[in-house]
């Protein structure tokens, strides 16, 4: 008999006549994370509140009070549900008002790992949000001794509503460490060639242009990052006894942040995708996207500690677990990757800057001054205000920067090159435009995103998915559509097809139908796109057992395929999940017409 040990400590309140009844409670509780009281949201007195475990098949009824001050509710994240019951105050219903109860009530269709959190205002942030197991009503595929739930999330003790407030007034008030002018004079002087020290110049005019810094990569930095609800310090440990095979349920509930996942020491088998069996797949390392969840299952063969790293994508932070034979064991925290810095190829891929020919000395300053690589070694007696010492490709350096390449030679073909990368401030996440979007191959994708140039070690790729049952069928779609993630930077306005959410109409599907969706992202920055109520298949090269997803991380200047079969009517939520691009637009609401048969 499998030893499942539950996570969290909390017991949930059973109704004594029905056993498959269960209660929450939302409400505020100070709590103290990085060493200063802080107010939170939480679900049962606890944060991430009470690991659900269910069976597939089963009838439950849960009860969620809101003892807030505000509006509350609970969405099921991933849960194939009645759309009454899908938990998205002003869509599926007006929410749960102070004081009051809302009863859930649904049989469960589906097994695996999934997750229930708030969907009002930034609660989830602040604490409501929870795992949630679903047995299978068959013996399960997957073969495993002890089972742990790995929920990851971001922490600030600053409210939501003020980070939001701040990113609406400066959408790079969070940027931090920006490049600075000796970042730039450092690279060009450590180019191995010619043409590198060329490249470097060239890169940095065109980011100038873009009015962004290629470190750029999110929007919220200075997160405190958590596992099951403790930092670093804390070391949430799992226990194990060698040679059982441990089932370990990763599932990020971040706002904002992306993680790297690796267990130095072993090799993971991942086994399941957002909930969904996969055929196993050998890993050391990957990426996990806001909203998803990834099963995998590690081997211990040794009474030896080993360290759960999870990384941020920005290199921001870490937190980091413990798998040990007993509590009290730990083993070392490995240095992070490399910070990820964008180049022209993650944000521009329709464009070549080959036919650019600077002339013969690259080795000029932004401002004309002409210097061989021996005077640019001590930039130490440069002189220059906090203005000018800002990034030149992260565009706040004085007040035109656009005028930063001004002193640089080029030949005409360069000159035109140049002119040719219209920009505004309010098109900064917009270009190129639609029709040079390159459309990459999922085997370019280092999971979910290019945070990794190599695949060795193995890095999973959504390309390594593949779904353990058939799940199309030969499926013909009977439409396509496309919709386009686009953002205007400056004002921080996310959006789908340039309209956010209170411009926009619902998308319509017809019950029975199958949507071809195509994921154009005109942006730069990764997007996860969460679609409620109904499964995306995921068109990755996997045929008829292509994998089935709630959540879709499309890549910067990216485009990603889904195919959607319509079997749920209702009106759902569609948006991304990074929280504040949600709240800034880009969200939508879907609507499936027609009668079930």
């Amino acid at each position: 008999m499998k030893n499942i040990l539950l996570l969290l400590t909390t017991v949930l309140v059973f109704n004594s006549a029905l056993a498959d009844t269960y209660n929450l409670s939302i409400v505020e509780k100070i709590v103290n994370i990085t060493g200063t009281p802080a107010q939170a949201t939480v679900i049962n007195g606890t944060m991430p509140g009470p690991l659900l475990r269910f069976k597939e098949g089963e009838e439950v009824v849960i009860n969620v009070t809101n003892n807030l001050a505000v509006v509350s509710s609970i969405h099921w994240h991933g849960l194939i549900v009645p759309w009454q019951m899908d938990g998205v105050p002003n869509i599926s219903y007006d929410g749960i008002k102070p004081g009051e109860t809302f009863t859930y009530k649904f049989t469960l269709q589906q097994n695996g790992t999934y997750w229930y959190h708030s969907h009002s205002g930034f609660q989830e942030q602040t604490g409501v949000h929870a795992p949630m197991i679903i047995e299978p009503a068959e013996p399960d595929p997957v073969q495993y001794d002890q089972d742990y739930v790995v929920m990851l999330a971001d922490w600030k003790d600053e409210s939501p509503e003020q980070v939001y407030k701040n990113l609406k007034s400066d959408a790079e008030y969070y940027t931090n460490p920006r490049s600075t002018v000796f970042d730039f004079f450092n690279d060009w002087f450590n180019a191995d060639s010619g043409e590198a020290s060329s490249q470097v110049i060239k890169e940095r005019a065109a980011f100038a242009k873009m009015r962004m810094a290629p470190t750029d990569i999110v929007d919220v930095t200075g997160y405190t990052f958590l596992m099951n609800g403790q930092t670093a310090d804390k070391n949430w440990t799992g226990t194990f006894k060698a040679g059982q095979r441990i089932r370990l349920r990763f599932i990020n509930a971040a706002a904002a942040t992306y993680f790297d996942i690796s267990i130095p020491g072993l090799k993971m088998e991942v086994v399941q995708a957002d909930g969904q069996n996969i055929q196993p797949v050998m890993i050391d390392r990957f990426n996990i996207a806001i909203a998803e969840t990834y099963d995998v299952v590690v081997t211990p063969k040794e009474d030896i500690a080993y360290t759960i790293f999870a990384q941020a994508m920005d290199r921001s932070g870490y937190v980091r677990g413990t798998l040990a034979p007993k509590q009290g064991m730990t083993a070392s925290i490995p240095e992070m990757l490399p910070r990820r810095v964008l180049t022209l190829k993650d944000v521009m891929p329709g464009m070549t800057m080959s036919g650019m020919t600077m002339d013969k000395s690259p080795a000029q300053d932004m401002s004309g001054m002409k210097m061989d690589k021996t005077s640019a070694q001590d930039m130490s007696g440069m002189k220059m205000d906090k203005t000018s010492a800002q990034d030149m490709s992260g565009m706040t350096m004085d007040k035109s920067p656009a005028q930063v390449m001004s002193g640089m030679k080029m030949d005409k073909t360069a000159a035109k090159d140049m002119s040719g990368i219209k920009m505004s401030k309010s098109s900064a996440m917009n270009i190129p435009k639609k029709d040079s979007v390159k459309s990459i191959k999922m085997s370019d994708i280092k999971m979910n995103m290019h945070a990794y140039e190599d695949m060795d070690p193995k890095v999973l790729s959504y390309a390594d998915l593949k779904s353990l049952e058939k799940t199309s069928f030969n499926a013909v779609a009977d439409r396509e559509i496309t919709l386009r993630l686009t953002g205007e930077m400056d004002r921080y306005i996310w959006s789908f097809d340039d309209k956010k959410f209170d411009m926009s109409e619902p998308i319509y599907f017809e019950f029975g139908e199958r949507v071809r969706v195509k994921f154009v992202n005109e942006t730069m920055m990764d997007h996860p796109i969460h679609m409620h109520g109904l499964w995306q298949e995921l068109q990755n090269g996997s045929g008829d057992y292509a994998p089935r997803k709630h959540t879709i991380n499309v890549p910067p200047k990216a485009t990603i395929i889904v195919e959607v079969p319509v079997d749920n009517v209702g009106k759902w939520a569609f948006h991304c999940h990074i929280l504040f691009h949600a709240a800034a637009g880009m969200f939508r609401q879907i609507e499936v017409q027609g009668e079930e048969h």
